[in-house]
């Protein structure tokens, strides 16, 4: 039987304590029979508490579990408009007036959202 875990012996532990304190002073009793009684039942719900506390898996060497997930995709990161706005006018005031005409500044659009 393995040794129990200290998840297991503090759940059991707190059960059997507050258990035993709430019975005790519901019940209102004061004869040894009853304290026994509540006792006993008490330390079986402890147990029960105990027993039924989730334990860790463990992953077995040959079990698909032992098998990394993927890595995540990377993010690509977006630069905002407000930048590519920015260097397009710039490049654009670089360049004379004179030379640039509607039908280039109407074709600078900005990229297509993903």
């Amino acid at each position: 039987m393995p040794r129990p875990t200290a998840a297991q012996l503090a759940y059991g532990s707190c059960t059997v304590i507050f258990s035993t304190l709430a019975m005790l002073l519901l019940s209102q009793t004061s004869s040894g029979l009853g304290i026994a009684v509540i006792t006993l039942s008490a330390l079986a719900l402890g147990l029960l508490v105990a027993v039924t506390v989730p334990l860790p898996k463990r992953v077995r060497s040959g079990s698909l579990a032992a098998v990394p997930a993927p890595a995540p995709a990377p993010v690509q990161e977006r630069v905002p408009a407000q930048r590519e706005t920015a260097s397009v006018s710039a490049s654009l005031s670089s360049v004379s007036s004179a030379s640039v005409s509607s039908a280039s500044v109407s074709a600078v659009r900005e990229p297509a959202g993903p």
